[in-house]
């Protein structure tokens, strides 16, 4: 079924092998039956005297090549109509076999021996080099963007599997060079491997035969980014860390990035909706955080995807981040008024609970600021941890004192050990925050329900950081990515901050406008020549407004 859908309004270059030969094949057959039926018209009425019509020869035509019967014409009385005729049943006979061959026996099969014949023509695409993660959230992520991809898989029945399931994939040893050039890795724009001690080999291999790629790798450990930078890899990724250094940002006050100083200043900070938060299942244009006179919303994350100036359609689940800008003082008077937003001052007096010292956990203790107290757990005493125990036991997370922390950040190896932790935290602790990892998409829901305020997958993670790399942006480096910067606002002069910011289509916003030593950021509120304005967005948006605006 996938494949027949991919066959309506492709360009013929984005046929597969075996979707060109099937057409081919079609086109041949119905210009056959074209053909003879135009001579046997032709014969009949020339050569025979027995004239037919257009449709009479094209019912014989059919007889002849399905070797049916033949009805009232037969015989025929020249010698060259019985050779033609004799012509059209060989070549009925000839036509059975290829159809056989082309259409029912791959049919039966499900897949034809070489996958490669499915393989659309491909240019400056995404050559993925072996991938240890859910295969299928990463390459829906890459058609959900369109992106071009070939998946080079050493497991012969799992290139199989995906490849009867629609996706571009061959079986392969991405560690050999012809195998790369099968997935036509001389024109392809980016390699990604997740290949474990093979990466070296794979990339080495790949740069031989097109040094022009792009190089993102997946490594366990973020001890190999400096011998992975030394043999051409562009972004090494490693997402238990990765994800323990999110987790540390959303358990503490994420992003607060000040513009200025004294009057004249406006803050930017993060907003977690968690669970049950009273934002849960609002529309982002009804949230107190959008309507609110003297705030503005730049940004916010969505399952760990940063999407600058989302849709006021979008509801907020209890995943959700919102990036907020306003004066600090009302951003402070907000935090009384909507649960989940904790001034600076709260989270000075914070401690963390950290569950499990792996790659990810000790990520997050670094990310921790200096001010928070951490209590780490985990049940090897080589980690050094604070506890020695399993965090599945209510014994063990009692010595951590989990019900006196403000927030338990559950790092551990195994999902199902995760929700267990998730669930007994919950139980002893009912307001504690609790932040999960899990590696599989699937548990991000169970994660919930037992307890957690916010979760991340790394299978959802590095699929989307893909796709962002793809497309040359920056994920999951929320400080990095959101800026806010005072500018001269005379471009907008005569326009109300309404219609400032108004453009859906670019990714910065007008926060506000500093006049007189004061700070408005009410949408009413009439640009004047002589006003400073606060612009918020991402790097890039930023870089775009500098370009695009003149602000003098």
């Amino acid at each position: 079924m996938r494949e027949l859908r991919n066959l309506k309004g492709l360009h013929p270059n984005d046929l597969t092998r075996r979707q060109r030969l099937v057409l081919g094949y079609g086109v041949g057959l119905v210009s056959v039956i074209v053909v003879f039926t135009l001579l046997y018209y032709w014969g009949m009425r020339t050569l025979e005297g027995r004239p037919r019509s257009i449709f009479q020869a094209l019912n014989t035509v059919i007889e002849t090549m399905t070797t049916t019967g033949y009805g009232a014409d037969s015989p025929w009385e020249t010698p060259a109509m019985n050779v033609f005729v004799a012509a059209m049943q060989v070549t009925g006979v000839v036509i059975g076999f290829v159809t056989l061959r082309v259409l029912v026996i791959p049919l039966f099969e499900r897949a034809p021996l070489n996958l490669d014949d499915r393989l659309s023509v491909k240019s400056d695409h995404v050559v993925v080099a072996e991938y240890q993660r859910d295969t299928e959230v990463l390459l829906d992520e890459l058609e959900e963007l369109d992106v071009d991809y070939v998946l080079v898989e050493s497991d012969q029945e799992e290139a199989k599997r995906l490849s009867d399931d629609g996706y571009q994939a061959i079986h392969g040893d991405p560690e050999d060079r012809e195998d790369l050039e099968r997935a036509t890795i001389e024109e392809a724009s980016m390699l990604i491997t997740d290949a474990g001690n093979r990466t070296a080999s794979i990339v080495l291999t790949a740069l031989e035969a097109n040094e022009d790629l792009r190089v993102i790798s997946f490594t366990d450990s973020t001890r190999r980014k400096a011998a992975f930078a030394e043999i051409g890899v562009d972004r090494s990724v490693a997402p238990h860390a990765l994800i323990g250094r999110r987790l540390a940002e959303k358990a503490t006050t994420p992003v607060t990035v000040d513009s200025g100083v004294g009057d004249t200043s406006v803050t930017i900070r993060e907003v977690l909706v968690r669970r049950g938060s009273s934002l849960h299942g609002v529309r982002i244009r009804d949230s107190p955080l959008a309507t609110h006179p003297d705030l503005t919303l730049v940004a916010g994350w969505f399952d760990g995807e940063l999407r600058v100036s989302p849709s006021a359609d979008a509801r907020l689940t209890a995943n959700t981040v919102l990036v907020v800008a306003g004066p600090e003082g009302t951003l402070d008077e907000v935090a009384s008024e909507v649960a989940g937003i904790r001034t600076p001052q709260e989270s000075a007096r914070e401690r963390v609970v950290v569950a499990g010292l792996g790659e990810g956990g000790t990520a997050a203790v670094e990310a921790l600021p200096e001010q928070v107290s951490v209590t780490t757990v985990d049940e090897s005493p080589d980690a050094d941890p604070d506890v020695v125990g399993d965090v599945t036991e209510p014994q063990t997370l009692r010595e951590a004192d989990v019900d006196d922390a403000s927030a338990l950040i559950v790092t551990v190896n195994d999902d199902a050990d995760a929700l267990l932790t998730t669930a007994m935290a919950r139980a002893l602790a009912p307001d504690v925050e609790i932040l999960v990892r899990v590696t599989d998409t699937e548990k991000t829901g169970p994660a919930f329900r037992a307890g957690a305020d916010y979760v991340l997958s790394i299978q959802q993670l590095c699929a989307r950081l893909v796709a962002a790399e793809v497309h040359g942006e920056r994920v999951m480096d929320p400080v990095g990515q959101i800026r806010l910067v005072r500018a001269d606002a005379s471009a907008f002069a005569g326009e109300s901050l309404r219609d400032a910011r108004r453009d859906a289509d670019r990714e910065w916003t007008v926060v506000a406008v500093a006049r007189n030593g004061g700070v408005h950021t009410a949408e009413e509120t009439v640009v004047e020549s002589g006003d400073e304005m606060f612009v918020a967005g991402s790097d890039e948006a930023i870089q775009e407004f500098e370009r695009t605006v003149d602000t003098g």
